[in-house]
């Protein structure tokens, strides 16, 4: 579960930008939103299930998402590093300064995995890690397990504490880290487990969805739970029936090798074009309920952009809501109709639907879902940036709205911020203003 994130100097954040998933205190709507958990040393004792993430296109919505994804990056590929003169490709520090540049990227995650709440930091530079550490709170107290902080007078790294609570030190795998290298990567490389659940919650309950229309999110993940009648197979099917696009059945078929494929295998080695050729293709087909309810099967070709995109990601999602997962989701509402996406986020915020207290973080443009029977209001987060470019991250509650305020209203005429400003129009007001008189000059000749 994710507990907070922070992040500073990263692509359009120059500043430590947070996101806070501890639930409002005197917020009491929609308890089933909210995940009931005590941890040692805390004090909020509701977290919340998911946050919505507005803002104007090119106002750093994505890049929040980026930045954990970033260092779940670092932390799953860091140990591959044989090369102490590689650079450390996931940081992209602040684009519009020039000494961004030369400060170190940080990240911060306080998460929860196997019951123990840990916070993980990092900060380097595309050279080096300058800053690492990690802490926990088995009990009420916290313990420091290791920090790692670059010293640039002497050239080396000061390592602490001297004798950690919980945790055995390691001085030759110390010693062994590379600079452009994380001591946890180095640490799972090394065959140790003491740091095993931070490396696997990194690794597989982290889950990054981009729906934006820049990718292609491929049918793959649930067509394998249809062709191999996995346990989420009969769900899939029934939440497709539920979900008012007709269907009434979904299959695997057998195609041929598509004609794309091998149009771009035609100019590769034969052995390549063969092997295309003799693997086995299959696609979804649908079953649709036509008159007198008879069944009629569809080319998947024939299928609409939101069908294809529905059918992507209901297996993924079921999948999230069966392990607990915390996802981040790129532009949640592509192609799919604005109920459609809150039907999927109720059963997120189910708990029936969600006992192991799954987490989405999402970025949208659509105001319906500002709804104050879907949403809290300490659950939508806005992106903004300033005349110098520089993005700022904030939650609604910063605004206080009131009870009966209207959330959807209030966001597009720009109470909150975080939407485009175009007073003048895409053409400019004036230039608008000019073309129109001219268009009358015209007809009184």
């Amino acid at each position: 579960m994710l507990i907070q994130f922070s992040v500073s100097n990263f692509r359009s954040f120059r500043k430590r930008q947070m996101l806070n998933m501890a639930a409002g205190a005197q917020d009491k709507t929609l308890p089933g939103n909210c995940i009931e958990l005590e941890l040692p040393g805390v004090t909020p004792k509701r977290w919340l299930k998911g946050a919505a993430i507005y803002g104007a296109n090119a106002s750093g919505k994505t890049t929040i998402i980026e930045a954990l994804q970033a260092l779940a990056s670092m932390v799953t590929t860091s140990a591959k590093m044989t090369d102490p003169k590689d650079r450390i490709s996931q940081i992209e520090p602040f684009s519009f300064c020039r000494k961004g540049a030369e400060s170190p990227t940080a990240f911060e995650v306080m998460f929860l995995t196997g019951g123990q709440r840990y916070a993980y930091c990092v900060a380097a530079t595309q050279e080096r890690v300058w800053h690492e550490s990690l802490r926990t709170w088995p009990t009420a107290n916290m313990q420091t397990w290791f920090c790692r902080q670059w010293n640039a007078e002497l050239a080396e790294y000061d390592w602490s504490p001297e004798r950690p609570s919980g945790f055995i030190r390691d001085t030759r795998l110390e010693r062994d880290t590379l600079p452009n290298m994380l001591f946890l990567s180095k640490h799972i490389a090394s065959n140790r487990t003491e740091l095993e659940p931070i490396f696997r919650w990194f690794k597989e309950d982290l889950v990054f969805l981009d729906l934006s229309t820049r990718a292609q999110m491929g049918s793959g993940f649930t067509l394998k739970q249809i062709e191999e009648k996995t346990a989420l197979s009969n769900r899939i099917v029934e939440l497709l029936r539920h979900a008012d696009i007709g269907v009434t059945g979904a299959r695997a078929v057998e195609i041929e090798t598509p004609k794309g494929l091998l149009e771009v295998l035609s100019h590769m080695p034969s052995e390549l074009q063969e092997s295309a050729r003799k693997r086995r293709w299959v696609e979804p087909e649908l079953v649709h309920r036509g008159a007198d309810d008879e069944e009629f099967p569809l080319p998947w070709q024939s299928e609409s952009a939101g069908t294809h995109r529905l059918f992507s990601l209901i297996g993924p999602w079921l999948d999230i809501l069966q392990n607990g997962s915390t996802v981040f989701v790129d532009e949640l509402e592509t192609s799919m109709h604005p109920i459609m996406v809150m039907e999927l986020l109720r059963l997120l915020f189910s708990d029936r639907e969600n006992p192991k207290g799954a987490q989405i973080i999402f970025t949208t443009h659509n105001p319906l879902l500002l709804d104050t029977t879907l949403m809290r209001r300490d659950q939508v987060w806005f992106t903004d940036k300033d005349t110098e470019g520089e993005g700022h991250f904030y939650p609604l509650t910063d605004y206080s709205p009131r009870k009966d305020e209207s959330l959807i209203r209030g966001y597009m005429s720009g109470r909150y911020g975080a939407v485009p400003f175009v007073p003048k129009g895409l053409l400019g007001l004036d230039a608008g203003y000019e073309v129109l008189d001219k268009e009358k000059a015209c007809q009184n000749e």
